[in-house]
């Protein structure tokens, strides 16, 4: 016979399974991962900020999630009953008030790391709060949550960047611009994930994440341009215009560790060196066809297996069951994604932390649907 106790834990257990399939645990596990890329390009280490940031990027993500299903209770009570809302678990009113709770506590943490990082979580805010109520049936609705995510690693850019610098980074905004593509593409193919039958969304996604991909691996314009001496000046020192764009190299990162550059005290000697010596530091550094490190060729590897292949498998039968693997799939695919953007950006132990939280989506994933 259960005592009142037990019937109570239990009501507890469920109510708090309940919200934790309405915020979507295993998706939120993937949200950490743009702030941290988006402090890796600014070359800093991950200060206050950018923890306020990541703080800010859960919240609204999870403000997202609640209003998402309460804008979809009357679709969801037809074609997936058994979510929170339409079951009875959850009601609306309270979805609602969690969301509009959730997207307070993401504006005020952000507006705690700085004016520029609370101006930028604002117009996140604005975005998601647009998608759900507004854009999601729509054709503008994919770019929305593709914007949603770029905006989110520039939340994280802004909260880490010194006081006083200037604007965006070029590197934070192709970042930013790679996060964006992956997002809008898996967005196109969830459009279809009750129904299936369209294979154009899984195969545009499937270029889309080759072609990510191939460009995380591909030798930079500055490697290029220093395998052909044109990264040094005339006198054999360092040329600004040709060493100054642009993400770190990966070749650079192996060699220099997280965020590392010539400072100006080890550039005089390293130049002395160059005098003294035709083959000396300067010439030593990689050609733009070495190899790029393991902590940049680990997540991009995790990436590809993560995100393409449901996609193949989807193109090739769009089936509801397949089609719905392949947006789980490209949703956990943001964690190793974002792990390629910082080991690329020079910062292999954050790639290397933001990476350790795939298998974790991975296991969740098994318990509560990511979408």
């Amino acid at each position: 016979m259960r005592g009142p106790g037990r019937d109570a834990g239990s009501g507890l257990r469920r109510r708090g399974r309940a919200w934790v399939e309405l915020l979507r645990l295993p998706a939120l596990l993937t949200v950490p991962g743009d702030a941290l890329a988006g402090a890796a390009v600014t070359g800093s280490r991950p200060t206050r900020g950018t923890f306020l940031a990541v703080g800010a990027s859960v919240s609204l993500y999870a403000a997202g999630m609640a209003l998402n299903d309460w804008a979809d209770r009357d679709e969801d009570a037809r074609d997936r009953p058994h979510r929170p809302l339409p079951s009875g678990r959850i009601r609306p009113a309270h979805a609602l008030a969690a969301a509009g709770a959730l997207t307070g506590a993401g504006l005020a943490l952000a507006c705690r790391a700085g004016r520029t990082t609370g101006a930028v979580a604002t117009a996140l805010a604005a975005t998601v709060w647009a998608y759900d109520l507004r854009l999601k049936g729509t054709a503008a609705g994919p770019p929305a949550m593709g914007t949603a995510r770029a905006l989110d690693l520039l939340m994280g850019a802004a909260a880490t960047r010194p006081a006083g610098a200037p604007g965006p980074l070029p590197q934070a905004l192709t970042a930013a611009a790679t996060l964006a593509a992956h997002t809008t593409a898996v967005t196109t193919v969830s459009r279809n994930e009750t129904q299936g039958g369209s294979v154009t969304g899984p195969l545009t996604a499937l270029a889309t994440g080759t072609a990510i991909a191939a460009a995380l691996l591909a030798p930079r314009a500055r490697d290029v341009r220093w395998a052909r001496g044109e990264g040094r000046g005339a006198s054999g020192g360092v040329n600004p215009r040709a060493a100054g764009d642009g993400l770190p190299s990966p070749h650079i990162e192996a060699g220099m560790g997280m965020g590392a550059a010539l400072s100006t005290k080890a550039a005089p000697r390293l130049l002395r060196g160059r005098r003294d010596n035709p083959a000396g530091p300067l010439a030593q550094r990689p050609q733009a066809t070495s190899p790029a490190p393991i902590t940049l060729t680990l997540p991009v590897t995790a990436y590809a297996t993560t995100a393409l292949r449901p996609l193949f498998h989807a193109a090739l039968n769009p089936s509801p069951p397949l089609t719905q693997r392949a947006v789980g799939a490209g949703i956990r695919a943001l964690v190793p994604l974002q792990s390629a953007l910082a080991a690329r950006s020079g910062a292999p132990v954050t790639a290397l932390a933001t990476l350790a939280l795939a298998p974790l989506a991975r296991h969740f994933a098994k318990k509560v649907s990511v979408t």
